[in-house]
């Protein structure tokens, strides 16, 4: 039934993802994908989330247990949402550390609490997953749902994190918390090649990245960039060391479970783009991107040999590379790192919302996200001042010497 209708709203909380048709929940999570195309992006996806759940990269003892929100009315499954009991705020990359810290130091319990989220996965995508027509009434739903699970287990607080924008503002509009962070995308302005891409930076910006790319490509060995039925299981082996490797120096443990990358091989290779270096033979090097509908997605890098300036060309030229080949409008390299600017990867706004069950302390988060949504507003202007992109008087001046 269409929004507006009196049909009562039933509300259902489920321990695994496996409890709802992958139909059912890609009806809401990916609805268009109805022509036959990809999905916005394919973490929501029921296979994705499956993989995480199948393989325990979710589940007892991660401090990441299943609590999705499943909505019906008249029966119908009508929204849904990923959700987690959160044990600690490891794998979020929107950042409450101080938050729990306060609230532990007041002598609260901040753990656990509840989070909407994609695990380990800093990638902006619908959070509230609504059947098409039922947009307000299953927004609505679920987060009456989200704040209720958290209420009445007595958790401290419920997140939203990497919506969009436009879920940021129905949320803040039902009485979530607005929070604005900020990461690095790159935009394709069109660029037919590369090259016309390098054309639109400024002369000198445009001279380094052409010489990190002839630095990193003889590194004595081959770049191969592999999709679908081109990934084999034996690639996973290789990137498994890689992925082990970055882990264990960025989080002491990796989060990902070796069969995390089967259940990817199974059920994601199409949706996966691997760039692998290899020397000898042997991959040296490697990262992992998703592909969504119209953006790049990069997720993990790693290597087991180091060699100059070989992680900017895997992670960041090879995908605005494959961007450009296949129509793509953007590419997503992940959370964090500045040094992303000076090779055309831009500052952006990254949405979330937060509720909190004392009302003393949702006032202090209140102010503290009014004062740190300002500070970020500064930030990402003065940031974008330093992208390598040319100006025009300057940079003609630069050409013509």
């Amino acid at each position: 039934m269409p929004d507006g209708s009196e049909t009562a709203i039933e509300i259902e909380v489920t321990g695994s993802i496996a409890d709802i048709p992958a139909a059912t929940w890609d009806s809401c999570a990916a609805p268009e994908t109805a022509d036959g195309g990809r999905p916005a992006d394919p973490f929501t996806t029921h296979r994705f989330l499956s993989a995480l759940e199948d393989s325990r990269s979710v589940g007892t003892g991660t401090g990441w247990q299943p609590r999705h929100l499943i909505v019906r009315q008249g029966g119908q499954v009508i929204a849904v949402a990923p959700v987690y009991a959160k044990g600690h705020s490891q794998g979020e990359y929107i950042f409450d550390h101080n938050w729990a810290h306060a609230w532990e130091r007041a002598g609260g319990r901040y753990y656990p609490k509840l989070q909407c989220a994609v695990p380990f996965t800093p990638a902006t995508g619908r959070r509230f997953l609504t059947l098409p027509g039922h947009e307000a009434t299953g927004r609505a739903a679920l987060v009456e749902g989200l704040v209720r699970v958290a209420a009445d287990a007595r958790m401290s607080s419920a997140h939203v994190t990497f919506c969009t924008a436009d879920e940021a503002e129905a949320g803040a509009a039902m009485g979530m918390l607005p929070r604005v962070t900020q990461q690095y995308h790159w935009f394709n302005r069109g660029y037919a090649d590369f090259e016309a891409f390098l054309a639109d930076l400024a002369s000198r910006k445009r001279k380094t990245i052409r010489k990190e790319r002839a630095t990193a490509q003889g590194f004595g060995g081959t770049i191969r960039v592999l999709t679908g039925d081109d990934l084999k299981p034996h690639h996973w082996d290789a990137f498994w060391a890689f992925y082990q490797d970055t882990g264990s120096r960025k989080w002491g443990t990796p989060y990902l479970t070796r069969a995390f990358f089967d259940r990817v091989q199974q059920t994601l290779r199409h949706d996966t783009l691997l760039v692998l270096a290899e020397r000898d033979g042997r991959p040296v090097a490697g990262a992992l991107n998703f592909i969504g509908r119209d953006c790049l997605f990069g997720r993990y890098w790693g290597c087991i040999e180091d060699h100059p300036c070989l992680h900017f060309e895997l992670c960041y030229y090879q995908a605005i590379d494959w961007a450009i080949a296949h129509g793509l409008s953007k590419v997503e390299a992940g959370a964090q790192g500045e040094h992303k600017i000076a090779r055309g990867y831009l500052p952006v706004e990254i949405h979330s919302l937060h509720w909190m069950a004392d009302a003393g302390f949702a006032r202090a988060v209140s102010d503290y996200l009014k004062a740190e949504r300002a500070a970020v507003g500064r930030e990402i202007e003065v940031l974008t001042t330093y992208g390598p992109f040319r100006r025009c008087d300057a940079d003609t001046a630069q050409e013509a010497e």
